[in-house]
C-alpha cells in the first residue's frame, strides 16, 4: 500500500489510449467537462483531496466503508433513473450503480482508498451501456487499488485483522438494513447479510458512524461547490421567471414547464419531486400530486429547483395564478417577505448565531408581521399553526444537505443554507382572519454564510410582489 502522491491528482488517459467510461469524461463529453474535471465544475484533484482529508482524520489502523446506491426497481423490469448515494458520490464522483469506496489507513504513511465496481462484463454492458471497470477506477478516479465489486467482501476480511476502528453504517450489533440491502448478490458470490457476518466474526472492534465522518466535511463548501450552487440557482430562477409570464391550467403543466426550462437551461434535471400547490393545496407543505386545475383567484405555491453537476438549487415560490395580487393576498405575502428578508440578513458569521437562532427570531418577525395584518391575539400556539416548519436547512448535494444538520452550531463561513419562513391559514378555522383562510405562502431563497456579509445566490428569482405582476403583464 502506498499514499497517493498529489502528482496523480489530476485523471488523465494513458498516452495513446482511448479512454471510455460508465459516466461521461472529458475526452468523450468535452461540451460537459473540462480537462481534469469528473463531474461538471469538480476536479479529479478535489475528490482526491476529500478522501485525504478522511484519511488524514481517523486514528491508525482504522477502516471506512462508503457504500454508492443500487439500481431501484418500480416493478420487476421497470427501474428508476438512478442516483449516486451522496456521501459515495461526495467522496468519489463516481455515477455507476452497484459500488463502494473503502478506505484504510493503518498509520499516516500509509493510507489507501480502494474502489469496488462493476467489473467489465461484455453482456451486461450490452445491455446497460460502458462500465469504467477497475482499471478505469485507477486511470480515471485516481483510486490507489481497484476490484471488481464481487471481491469486497475477500477484500475487506484481509483488511479486517489489523484494522480497530471501523467506520461503517450497519452495525452487527443492529438489524438496520442499510449495508445488507446494498450487498445482497446480483448474480456474485455476495450474499446478503455476509458483511454483517464477517464483522461479527472479527472479534471486538470500535464501531463508528461513517455518515457522520463524512459528513462533517460537507457542511463547508469549496469554492468549486458555490460556483456549481451559483451556476444551478442562475439556471433555476430563469426558469421561475419565465413561469411568471406564462399561463398554466393545471399545475402538471407547471410542473412539466419547470423541469423542461430546468433542463433546457442546462441542468441535469429536476433536484427533487416539487411542490406545485395551487389554492388550499398550498396548506399541504409537502403537497406533491400536482394533479389539479389552477383558478384565477387562487395563488400557486411552487417548491422546485435543477441539479447540475451533482448540486441543487432550492426554491419556494408563491404568486397569484391570475398574476394579480388580491389584497388579502398582498397583505400576507409581504408579510412573509419581510420574514424572508429579516432573516436573511443575519446570515453571516459574524453574527454567531445558529440556524436555530435565526428560527427563533423568524417566529418573533413573522409573529410581529401577522399581528400588523389584523391577527390578534395571537398566542406561540397559534404562530405553530401557522408557521409549522423550520427557517432552512444546509444545501448541496442533498436538497437538504446532512442528515443531522447542526442546528445549534453557530453558522460557518462556506456553508450554504435556505431561508424559507411559510404561513398556511387553515381553511375552516375561525380562529384567524376569513379573508386570509385558505391561503398558503412560502418564499425560499439559498444563501451562502459569509463572514460579515452573505450571497442570495437564489436574488435573481423575483418575489417582489411588483415584479412577480409585471412578469404577468405579458403572458402568452
Amino acid at each position: 500500500m502506498q499514499r497517493l502522491s498529489l502528482t496523480r491528482a489530476y485523471a488523465s488517459a494513458p498516452q495513446g489510449s482511448f479512454l471510455t467510461a460508465g459516466q461521461p469524461i472529458h475526452e468523450t463529453h468535452p461540451h460537459k467537462l473540462r480537462p481534469g474535471e469528473i463531474t461538471p465544475g469538480i476536479s479529479a484533484q478535489e475528490y482526491y483531496a476529500r478522501r485525504q482529508l478522511i484519511l488524514d482524520s481517523i486514528p491508525d489502523k482504522s477502516l471506512v466503508i462508503i457504500p454508492g446506491n443500487d439500481v431501484q426497481f418500480a416493478t420487476n423490469s421497470v427501474f428508476y433513473e438512478f442516483r449516486q448515494d451522496p456521501n459515495f458520490f461526495y467522496l468519489t464522483g463516481f455515477l455507476e450503480p452497484q459500488a463502494a469506496l473503502v478506505l484504510y489507513r493503518e498509520n499516516e504513511n500509509n493510507m489507501e482508498s480502494i474502489f469496488f465496481v462493476p467489473g467489465k462484463d461484455y453482456q451486461a454492458e450490452l445491455w446497460d451501456g460502458t462500465r469504467s471497470g477497475p482499471n478505469g477506477a485507477i486511470e480515471m478516479f485516481n483510486a490507489d487499488r481497484a476490484y471488481p465489486f464481487s471481491e469486497i467482501y475477500s477484500q475487506i476480511e484481509l483488511l479486517l485483522k489489523d484494522a480497530e476502528t471501523i467506520y461503517m453504517d450497519t452495525f452487527p450489533a443492529k438489524t438496520s438494513n442499510r449495508l445488507p440491502s446494498f450487498f445482497k448478490s446480483h448474480g456474485q458470490n455476495v450474499v446478503k447479510n455476509s458483511l454483517v457476518e464477517l464483522f461479527k466474526k472479527a472479534g471486538r472492534k470500535e464501531y463508528k458512524s461513517a455518515v457522520a465522518l463524512v459528513e462533517k466535511s460537507r457542511l463547508v463548501k469549496s469554492e468549486a461547490e458555490i460556483d456549481n450552487l451559483r451556476i444551478v440557482a442562475e439556471l433555476s430562477s430563469a426558469a421561475y421567471n419565465k413561469a411568471y409570464a406564462t399561463g398554466f391550467r393545471t399545475e402538471g403543466q407547471l410542473q412539466a414547464f419547470l423541469d423542461y426550462e430546468f433542463r433546457m437551461a442546462g441542468c441535469e434535471e429536476s433536484a427533487y419531486l416539487p411542490v406545485v400547490a395551487g389554492g388550499a393545496h398550498a396548506l399541504t407543505i409537502h403537497y406533491t400530486r400536482n394533479d389539479d386545475l389552477l383558478h384565477d383567484g387562487d395563488m400557486v405555491l411552487v417548491d422546485a429547483g435543477g441539479r447540475y453537476g451533482g448540486y441543487c438549487a432550492d426554491i419556494s415560490r408563491t404568486w397569484p395564478v391570475s398574476g394579480k395580487f388580491t389584497e388579502p393576498q398582498r397583505d400576507l405575502y409581504q408579510a412573509c417577505l419581510n420574514v424572508n428578508k429579516e432573516c436573511i440578513k443575519l446570515c453571516t458569521a459574524s453574527s454567531g448565531l445558529s440556524l436555530h437562532d435565526i428560527h427563533s427570531h423568524s417566529e418573533s418577525v413573522m409573529l410581529t408581521e401577522l399581528k400588523n395584518c389584523g391577527f390578534t391575539g395571537l398566542t406561540q400556539r397559534q404562530l405553530h399553526v401557522l408557521y409549522p416548519h423550520y427557517i432552512g436547512h444546509n444545501l448541496g448535494i442533498d436538497v437538504h444537505d446532512i442528515t443531522q444538520p447542526p442546528r445549534y452550531a453557530k453558522l460557518q463561513p462556506g456553508q450554504v443554507i435556505t431561508i424559507e419562513p411559510g404561513v398556511y391559514v387553515p381553511e375552516n378555522s375561525e380562529l384567524f382572519p376569513k379573508h386570509f383562510r385558505g391561503l398558503g405562502i412560502r418564499i425560499e431563497d439559498d444563501v451562502v454564510v459569509g463572514e460579515r456579509d452573505y450571497e442570495v445566490i437564489t436574488a435573481d428569482t423575483w418575489k417582489e410582489i411588483e415584479d412577480i405582476e409585471r412578469a404577468a403583464e405579458g403572458r402568452l
